[in-house]
């Protein structure tokens, strides 16, 4: 199939979802064009509200809303959701509201829009909440069903979202499961090398740990598709066989899923390092791939980055 982004993705999702279910309502604040959420305000206007650019209120409306039984996907870009982080922690996670909060245009890899719109503390924020649920599909197809997922699932959840396109990576047999890291690639023996990607970049990871296993590379290779609740068994399994880990994030390099894995690991007390790949200071403005080459998130980067490890 085509490129998609996510964010597409969820547009599409959320529509075929509530055909079924009268309970879901949609969220925006003067980005609907961008959020992909147009159709469904065409589809179900008597469930669509437009905020305007006023996201402390759409989140507390949303929380609201969900104390009444609707289900709102609250949807607006990341760094803008993050931005009222107070109304997020004290309207969502302290009341445990069952609201779903829809990041996108996530990370560096939004391209030309610049640092002022590029999400990249979104996830070292939220995941300071005890209770919400934080997920960042690869494609589409995990974008779909992770979407369908936070819908009947009941508590605060968060969807992290990409601007720019994303290949797929998932045979059409592929099975969503919250909590549990996706193995891409698994090593063919002996002390391997341990990847976690999440978002955007797992492509490119998958590219590049393809071109170093026609040399022989032993590498383990998963998709973190959730970042909370991580999947700590996993980790610890295959921290325990692996000579090096590596994360890679379109996220900064503090408080997100390299962060998480190495919580782990310290936790257990395990002899492993834990290599942390990610956005170091802020974003820049530029085509996505352009982007993703200057801060290492092209499948040449990523596979320079491995060898060098």
């Amino acid at each position: 199939m085509a490129a998609k982004a996510t964010r597409q993705s969820f547009g599409e999702a959320v529509v075929a979802l509530a055909e079924t279910n009268p309970n879901i309502v949609v969220m925006d604040a003067d980005l609907g064009k961008s959020t992909m959420t147009g159709a469904f305000m065409k589809k179900f206007p008597d469930r669509y509200f437009e905020f305007g650019i006023a996201e402390q209120n759409m989140i507390s409306t949303a929380a609201g809303m969900a104390l009444g039984g609707k289900i709102p996907f609250a949807a607006s870009f990341s760094c803008f959701l993050v931005g009222r982080y107070e109304t997020v922690r004290m309207s969502v996670s302290y009341s445990n509201t069952n609201v779903k909060l829809v990041g996108t245009h996530a990370g560096v890899g939004i391209g030309e829009d610049g640092n002022s719109q590029m999400g990249l503390e979104d996830i070292a924020l939220l995941r300071s909440l005890h209770n919400f649920v934080i997920l960042q599909p690869a494609d589409d197809l995990e974008a779909k069903q992770a979407v369908a997922w936070a819908a009947e699932y009941v508590g605060p959840v968060y969807l992290r979202l990409t601007r720019q396109k994303l290949e797929d990576i998932h045979s059409p047999d592929y099975k969503f499961q919250m909590g549990k890291g996706d193995v891409l690639k698994s090593a063919k023996g002996g002390q391997a090398i341990t990847i976690f990607a999440t978002g955007g970049v797992v492509g490119n990871a998958l590219k590049a740990v393809e071109e170093l296993e026609k040399s022989g590379a032993s590498i383990n290779l998963v998709n973190m598709h959730t970042i909370k609740p991580l999947d700590q068994e996993l980790v610890l399994k295959l921290a325990k066989n692996s000579r090096i880990i590596l994360t890679i994030e379109d996220h900064n390099i503090v408080g997100g899923l390299g962060s998480a894995v190495s919580e782990v690991v310290a936790g257990a007390g395990l002899p492993v390092k834990v290599h942390r790949h990610g956005v170091v200071e802020f974003g820049e403005s530029g085509t996505p791939e352009g982007l993703y080459e200057k801060f290492g998130f092209s499948a040449s980067k990523i596979k320079a980055l491995i060898q060098s490890l």
